[in-house]
């Protein structure tokens, strides 16, 4: 109830942090794959995660916070890995296998997944069926998406094992958005914005240990970047965690977690309007009406919650 009453006193905070996982992140998709053109995939997190994290904890240390905790570097640690490396090491070893278009669809159960799994919240959530109708409804439009796409990506010889893995990425992602939402105290929660700083670091470490391994270090020409994927970079820095991330991890602090996690919903639906805009893709009847279907899952899941009927929370 405390949560809730916070953010309802913050209520302009919450709309702009959801405008920024809704819209930012879904447009990440878009930067990352510019960035790849050449960048390899691990450095290309390893860049990422570094210099972000080292900004927003210098930020953190000028306005005073204890960014040295031990309690807040632990569990930062845990979650850090778990809920970008993870998931996003993930996402880039199923891509060996699926196109991107059933890699946005399976990445969209994330929010599924946190429904399951986030057992305090079992007794509200299953007694809610606007929740539960709108997890499917958001789930089947996004699958309605790229419907026109499926029967090629399933022929893929191997494609089970990216899907496997796809799947296990975003349980990863679950797990990690709950235990950042549960596992922090109250005392903690001035340092939301330094935690998400040693998150973004912890994973940076990975992604460079994967990028020596690899050889993505040494295999890396950053001479021959172009300037459009520089520029691709610094927007994944600046908006993709700076802004996006640090506001996903304060929203699971003040807003219930099966909410926070319609991003999974919305962000394929920013995607594809992207695509049309700057990438002049084709969008379907089918595609249109399955973006319609999402902002209506999405709807349903929030209705009550946003208006602060929802109970005991």
């Amino acid at each position: 109830m405390e949560s809730q009453n916070r953010s309802n006193r913050n209520l302009p905070g919450v709309i702009i942090a959801y405008f920024l996982i809704y819209v930012v992140w879904g447009s990440t998709y878009f930067f990352i794959g510019v960035a790849l053109k050449d960048f390899p995939p691990f450095l290309l997190g390893a860049l990422r995660f570094t210099a972000a994290g080292l900004i927003l904890l210098g930020i953190c240390y000028l306005r005073g916070e204890r960014i040295f905790k031990k309690s807040l570097v632990k569990r930062s640690a845990v979650s850090g890995i778990v809920l970008l490396f993870i998931d996003m090491a993930v996402v880039m070893l199923a891509q060996q296998y699926l196109t991107s278009s059933l890699v946005a669809i399976i990445a969209s159960s994330t929010a599924l997944w946190i429904l399951l799994l986030d057992v305090p919240m079992w007794r509200i959530n299953f007694r809610n069926p606007l929740t539960i109708t709108g997890g499917v409804i958001g789930f089947g439009g996004v699958i309605m998406l790229y419907a026109e796409q499926l029967n090629a990506e399933w022929l893929h010889p191997q494609s089970e094992r990216g899907i496997l893995l796809l799947i296990f990425g975003c349980i990863s992602w679950a797990l990690g958005t709950l235990y950042a939402k549960y596992r922090s105290s109250r005392e903690e929660e001035v340092n939301d914005f330094a935690g998400s700083a040693w998150q973004m670091l912890f994973a940076s470490v990975m992604f460079w240990l994967c990028a020596i391994v690899s050889g993505d270090v040494e295999e890396a020409d950053l001479s021959t970047v172009s300037s459009t994927s520089w520029f691709s970079l610094v927007y994944l820095i600046s908006f993709g965690s700076l802004l996006a991330y640090s506001a996903y991890v304060w929203l699971l602090k003040v807003r219930p977690a099966a909410e926070v996690g319609t991003h999974a919903y919305v962000n394929p639906f920013i995607a594809v309007l992207l695509g049309v805009f700057l990438g002049n893709e084709r969008v379907t009847f089918i595609q249109l009406s399955g973006l319609l279907v999402i902002l209506l899952g999405v709807m349903l899941i929030s209705r009550k919650r946003l208006t602060g009927k929802t109970g005991n929370l």
